[in-house]
């Protein structure tokens, strides 16, 4: 049983900066360097989606400092990493409520978008993105697609279609860092089938071994999807 689609909830970035002594958001760099090792792990593992959770819905109630910081951060690993993204074949995308962002974010991101689009492996950053607020944005959308759609439509598969996540396929294994025991209002609808995956260890700290253990368990689960294994 392989996974095709891994989301992750990248948490302890904070903590992990604690235990040091630094600032948080030195705990954001070093978890910024974890996502580039994890993708690589992902794309030696074969699979060929990797979504990440990097900026909630709710995070925009941290300190002022800790946000800009934040976004600084993802400007810069636009910047720095999109050639090796190019090289790699990594298709780039956001979702969220991306007008929440700067402008000039916006643009970044929309330009990395577009320059990576042709990539056989998708990185998902989910960005001021929460999962209800996303149903709410899918369900404005759904009557005119339904309408569409015609009388004999699936409605599950219309409302899909309206979410951020219309043509990317449904994670397969969800793993959350450092010990939370929650999803934290990401990928609700999406999830409704994922396999979880707890660890304790904190996301700047997870590395092969730890991704190495997530899919060992994953392989052991019997998804039975709703239904009965003969």
């Amino acid at each position: 049983m392989d996974v095709q689609h891994l989301a992750i909830i990248m948490d302890g970035n904070g903590r992990w900066a604690k235990k040091r002594h630094l600032p948080r958001l030195a705990g954001h760099r070093a978890g910024a360097d974890a996502l580039d090792r994890v993708m690589h792990y992902c794309k030696d593992a074969g699979i060929r989606y990797l979504t990440v959770y990097a900026f909630s819905t709710e995070n925009w109630k941290r300190s002022k400092l800790e946000v800009s910081g934040l976004m600084r951060l993802l400007s810069s690993f636009i910047k720095s990493k999109a050639k090796a993204l190019v090289r790699d074949g990594v298709r780039f995308r956001v979702i969220g409520r991306r007008t929440d962002l700067s402008e000039k974010l916006q643009r970044e991101i929309a330009a990395l978008e577009e320059r990576t689009k042709k990539g056989d492996f998708t990185l998902v950053v989910a960005l001021s993105y929460g999962g209800r607020d996303e149903i709410v944005r899918a369900a404005a959308k759904f009557s005119e697609a339904l309408r569409l759609s015609g009388d004999d439509a699936d409605h599950e598969q219309v409302f899909a279609s309206c979410l951020d996540t219309a043509d990317i396929p449904d994670p397969d294994l969800l793993i959350r860092t450092s010990g939370e025991l929650r999803i934290s209002n990401f990928m609700l609808w999406q999830s409704a089938y994922t396999e979880f995956y707890f660890t304790d260890v904190l996301w700047p700290d997870f590395g092969r071994e730890d991704f190495d253990k997530a899919l060992e368990a994953f392989s052991m689960r019997e998804r039975r999807m709703g239904g009965r294994l003969k």
